[in-house]
C-alpha cells in the first residue's frame, strides 16, 4: 500500500509497505528492518518468532521514546520479559501491524518525536 502524506524535511518517513518491505523515503527495504527519524538500519531478527530479548535490550542506546513493533499483516505480541529492558528505562513498546506501525511513525517523527520503528518481514 502506498502512504501519502506530507513531506518533512530531514526527517524519515514511510511512503509504502507490502507483504515482504516497507519503503522509506521512496527507498524500499526487505526482510526485517530499524527505522529511526534520521537512521536506518537492518535488524537481526528474521521472524517474530526469532525474537530475542538481547533484540530488545540493544535498542535502548537509541534513547528513544517509543519503540513501534511491526509485526506484518497482522498483529503479534511477544512476551514481556523479551522487552523487559525497556520498559525498565522508562521506554514505551507498542506493537501494531505494519501498515499501523508506518502510519504512526509518520505522525509521531512528524510531530519531532523520538520513536523507533522495528519492521519484522520474514
Amino acid at each position: 500500500m502506498k502512504l501519502h502524506q506530507s513531506k518533512v524535511k530531514n526527517v524519515n518517513q514511510f511512503t509504502a509497505y507490502d507483504a515482504t518491505g516497507v519503503k522509506v523515503n521512496d527507498e524500499r527495504f526487505e526482510g526485517s528492518v530499524l527505522v529511526l527519524p534520521n537512521e536506518i538500519h537492518s535488524w537481526r531478527p528474521t521472524s517474530f518468532a526469532d525474537l530475542t530479548a538481547e533484540d530488545f535490550a540493544e535498542l535502548w542506546g537509541y534513547a528513544p521514546e517509543l519503540v513501534l513493533l511491526g509485526t506484518g499483516s497482522k498483529i503479534q505480541f511477544p512476551h514481556p520479559q523479551l522487552y523487559a529492558a525497556l520498559s525498565s528505562q522508562r521506554i514505551g513498546v507498542d506493537m501494531m501491524d505494519t501498515g499501523a506501525l508506518c502510519r504512526t511513525f509518520n505522525v509521531l517523527t512528524a510531530e519531532d518525536r523520538r520513536v523507533l520503528a522495528l519492521v519484522l518481514h520474514s
